[in-house]
């Protein structure tokens, strides 16, 4: 147990006294009033105290009490300061026989009962170590004062008049506001505690935490564990159990692993909950490898790998597509005689199901039903959801009633998406009546499958139709919604309409990236280059991060409209807005992915090189070209001497000959301006024995002829290669 230092007044703030809420601006009618109440209330108190003395007696000498007291005048004369006052008197009784009275009493009283009482009862029962009647009391005090800091300051004003007070009463008060789901007051309660000379305990402020992860409540998380560590309650490993599982739920990883490996430096050891704590977080980051590099330390440790190990090691799995792996670890399970449960059987129909392997899902539940696991609504989705068929699919939803297992929205809403996403919108539309009909009443993501399924229809009036009714039921329309039927207008060029939608969303704040890929791609599709242009810059402007579809999108629009100059213009204005931290790496990647799909010219692939050479990354731009040498895709005799300049430049002359000589090798032969071009770089730029170097192999491979002039080569053939003007220099070109 704690030791509680005391003081003997409360460092907590008390309810203001109620004689400080009322002002009476007559004086003299404010001295006679005063006179008047000071009297009364002599009076009442005096009877308060004989009430109680009365009280008190018959407590002590009759068990029959009840029946002596409603005999008496007691009953009419019971206020609430009496039962408080008869509550003090009675400190030598069994709390268990003054929480009898206090109860009797309360359909007596006037009003209700004082905070005092609740507090002066609670602290008797608790330091008798009676903990539930305790709780049960201290709810009905929650219901009858339900401002948190008038029920502490009242129990923590008690606490401090008597050493010995049991502190545990304060663990009560938080456990009780917890019970009543009010986990927000709780904290709250915890937190008026912050510099007083008093705390709960340190397994209160742990159940505390984990109660307030699982309700997501990480702001109040937080602030409870720096109220522990101010408080100096010390951490042990159900504390660290909790930082790391925060810690991962708020994707920061490594601080998670941090606080693992700091546990035994501060004198705490992990536990098996410990490992699958991590192992879980991990799985749930999709870090499978770590996951599994934890495993083994358990394994090693000692510690036994149970089911929810393997539950968070298969569901890791699923989420990165290993389904084959999860399989063999639902293997293993069974090898090791750990049982399976639901939840793991249906993490794996739920994968295969994602990967459209119905079959293997079908054999998972086969294995479920013969090891005596019943199959549960989610199991049934699932299988709904993926069916492909959807004759199949509602020969599942017929089982799934036969077997007493009731579909709701959730079972209904597969169905519905299952048959839009096949083309069937009818049969959609009439599961969709039915659920009308006969309930369970359709949610948003309901509307949302028929809208979308309807606007890939062509049926663009159903789908607004249906957006009203959406609204007119009382059901927000969300992101999804509002694609979708950006979607369906711009497939029917209704762009008009789906501009007014993306103003809507603007709004709302739902508009992403892929609402505005959606209406560009609209765009690109009928010719209307400048209103798609326009969408991007209205995309910057909004600070929605254009991705790969964005770009290659356009980029293919104007490709295919052979409006390379344009496209050209859409680069330059990416790289010079920098709409991409390191921008020209990240082109490189979007561009090698575009001139291996055929969408881009050679022209704008070139632009790319050029500013990887310009920028100094030669390794970047080597890193491109055997990108999409690899794709398939030929580079063009510009980018390669755009290459061996960079190497050159870098004094890699053995990587630029060899450059050269795969383009022999590919019979790729460039002009004389282009040899000219990259002999004066070299030059030009002190590279003289570089450049003696490249003109042999030039003339070597009859790509120049003797007797060529460096002069030849005019003013308008200097921006062939990168668009630089160089120093002309007078001379004969010679083996």
């Amino acid at each position: 147990m704690l030791r509680i230092a005391r003081h003997p007044t409360l460092p907590l703030p008390l309810p203001p006294k109620p004689w400080l809420l009322s002002r009476n601006p007559n004086p003299r009618s404010s001295h006679l009033s005063s006179s008047s109440s000071s009297s009364s209330s002599s009076a009442a108190a005096e009877d308060d105290d004989d009430v109680a003395r009365q009280i008190t007696v018959l407590l002590g000498r009759s068990a029959g009490w009840r029946a002596v007291c409603a005999a008496s005048d007691l009953p009419r004369r019971l206020t609430p300061g009496a039962v408080s006052a008869a509550l003090l008197r009675g400190g030598a009784l069994d709390p268990k026989l003054l929480l009898d009275f206090f109860y009797w009493s309360l359909p007596l009283l006037p009003s209700a009962p004082l905070p005092d009482s609740f507090a002066l009862l609670a602290l008797r029962l608790s330091n008798c170590g009676l903990f539930g009647p305790a709780n049960g009391l201290l709810e009905r005090m929650i219901k009858s004062h339900p401002n948190p800091p008038t029920v502490l300051n009242s129990i923590a004003h008690r606490f401090s008049q008597r050493e010995g007070n049991n502190p545990l009463v304060f663990d009560v008060l938080i456990d009780t506001y917890k019970k009543m789901g009010m986990l927000r007051d709780a904290a709250e309660v915890v937190l008026l505690m912050k510099g007083a000379s008093f705390a709960p305990s340190l397994r209160c402020c742990n159940a505390l935490l984990k109660d307030l992860l699982r309700a997501n409540l990480m702001d109040l998380f937080w602030k409870i564990y720096d109220f522990m560590l101010g408080a100096k309650l010390g951490r042990d490993v159900y504390t660290f159990n909790a930082l790391i599982e925060a810690f991962f739920k708020v994707g920061n990883t490594d601080s998670a692993k941090r606080v693992f490996f700091e546990m035994e430096s501060n004198g705490c050891t992990p536990n098996a909950v410990t490992y699958n704590t991590v192992i879980a977080g991990f799985c749930r980051v999709r870090a499978v490898e770590d996951a599994f590099k934890f495993k083994k330390e358990m394994v090693e440790r000692g510690f036994v790998v149970d089911s929810f190990t393997y539950g968070s090691l298969i569901n890791g799995l699923c989420k990165v597509h290993k389904l084959a792996d999860a399989q063999q670890l639902l293997d293993e399970m069974s090898s090791l005689g750990i049982k399976p449960g639901i939840v793991v059987y249906n993490t794996l129909i739920d994968g295969y199901m994602r990967e459209g392997n119905v079959d293997e899902a079908s054999k998972i539940m086969d294995q479920m039903i013969a090891s005596g696991v019943h199959r549960n609504k989610f199991t049934f989705d699932n299988l709904i959801r993926g069916a492909g068929k959807m004759e199949k699919a509602f020969g599942l939803l017929d089982e799934m009633v036969s077997k007493g297992v009731e579909p709701n929205i959730v079972t209904y809403n597969a169905l519905v998406d299952g048959l839009c996403k096949l083309g069937d919108v009818k049969s959609a539309s009439n599961v969709f009546n039915n659920i009308l009909e006969k309930g369970p009443m359709p949610n948003s993501v309901t509307y949302t499958s028929m809208i979308d399924g309807n606007c890939k229809n062509g049926d663009i009036c159903e789908a607004f139709r249906l957006y009203n009714e959406m609204i007119s039921r009382g059901i927000e329309a969300d992101k999804f919604v509002y694609t979708a039927l950006i979607g369906g207008c711009s497939s029917v060029g209704d762009f008009e309409k789906a501009l007014e939608l993306i103003d809507v969303m603007l709004v709302k704040g739902f508009a992403t990236v892929a609402t505005f890929n959606t209406l560009i791609n609209g765009f690109c599709k009928l010719g209307k280059l400048q209103e798609a242009s326009k969408l991007l810059d209205l995309m910057v402007e909004k600070q929605i991060l254009p991705n790969f579809a964005t770009y290659s999108t356009l980029f293919a629009g104007f490709d295919r409209a052979e409006k390379v100059d344009e496209a050209f213009q859409l680069f330059i204005q990416i790289e010079e807005k920098n709409l991409r931290p390191n921008a020209v790496i990240y082109m490189s990647e979007l561009f090698k992915d575009m001139v291996n799909k055929g969408i881009l010219s050679d022209k704008i692939t070139d632009r790319i090189f050029q500013l990887h050479c310009k920028e100094g990354n030669v390794v970047e731009a080597l890193k491109l070209r055997e990108a999409i040498i690899a794709g398939g895709t030929k580079i063009s005799s510009a980018a390669y001497f755009l290459l061996v300049d960079g190497l050159c430049r870098m004094g890699n002359l053995p990587e630029a000959i060899e450059l050269f000589n795969e383009m022999k090798e590919q019979e790729i032969k460039p002009d004389d301006a282009q040899c000219l071009m990259l002999l004066r770089r070299l030059y030009t730029n002190g590279f003289i024995d570089e450049s003696d170097k490249i003109l042999g192999i030039l003339l070597c491979n009859n790509w120049l002829q003797e007797g060529t002039k460096l002069s030849d080569m005019g003013e308008e053939d200097q921006d062939i290669v990168n668009g630089e003007s160089v120093i002309k220099v007078e001379g004969v070109l010679k083996a």
